[in-house]
């Protein structure tokens, strides 16, 4: 394992890479406004789990095989943008549709289960962050200390884990505005309408990420 200073400098960088707004941030801000605290933190955790796939899947060399293909790469991107752009155009037209039929007040909600389902979904399907793994853990991995791949797998969960109390945190931020939205239905249609466009830009930019160079 790394010494305490490396761990220390591995700990330090992956906290602010965690708490920096990205993709996974948002698309759990956008799942809690529109369905709640209860799935946001239900996405939190399996976007965290999605996280492990990849962390495992680097260990074991298949992540760099993914990223050396093209032809796999290209595959596992559209499968996953094409995911989320569903689950954005779901959540839109269901905004418009109940909208449409004069129901007031926050949607049905669709379950925490099926919100952690389509998180380790989102997640596992997003070669992004196979390659933000191999690019970032690597580097403080100490080849001489043995167990190489069981390095590598300590040090993603400890990522994973830190990613997945910051969207913890951002579930329970964006509950909030929610709840403030309560009393307002054309706030809350809005809130949701805005959701699910976030998803949809979320896979489109999936759709445009290029794969990293060799």
């Amino acid at each position: 394992m790394p010494d305490l200073t490396q761990f220390a400098l591995f700990f330090a960088a992956a906290l602010v890479l965690a708490i920096t707004p990205g993709p996974g941030i948002f698309y759990v801000a956008a799942r809690t406004l529109a369905g709640g605290r209860a799935e946001g933190v239900a996405s939190s955790v399996g976007t965290g789990l999605g996280g492990m796939v990849h962390v495992v899947a680097g260990s074991l060399g298949v992540s760099a095989i993914v990223l050396a293909s093209a032809e796999l790469f290209t595959a596992l991107k559209l499968i996953g943008a094409a995911y989320l752009i569903w689950i954005g155009l779901r959540t839109l037209l269901s905004a418009r549709r109940d909208a449409s039929a004069g129901l007031k007040g926050p949607a049905p909600p669709i379950g925490p289960r099926r919100a952690f389902r389509e998180g380790v979904l989102v997640e596992a399907l997003n070669p992004k962050t196979a390659a933000f793994f191999l690019a970032f853990v690597p580097q403080f991995v100490t080849p001489t200390a043995g167990h190489v791949a069981l390095q590598f797998v300590m040090l993603g969960f400890v990522s994973v884990a830190l990613n997945t109390l910051a969207d913890i945190v951002v579930a329970f931020a964006a509950s909030r505005i929610r709840q403030g939205a309560a009393a307002r239905p054309a706030l809350i249609r809005r809130l949701r309408e805005a959701s699910g466009a976030a998803m949809v830009a979320l896979g489109i930019g999936l759709v445009l990420a290029k794969r990293p160079a060799n």
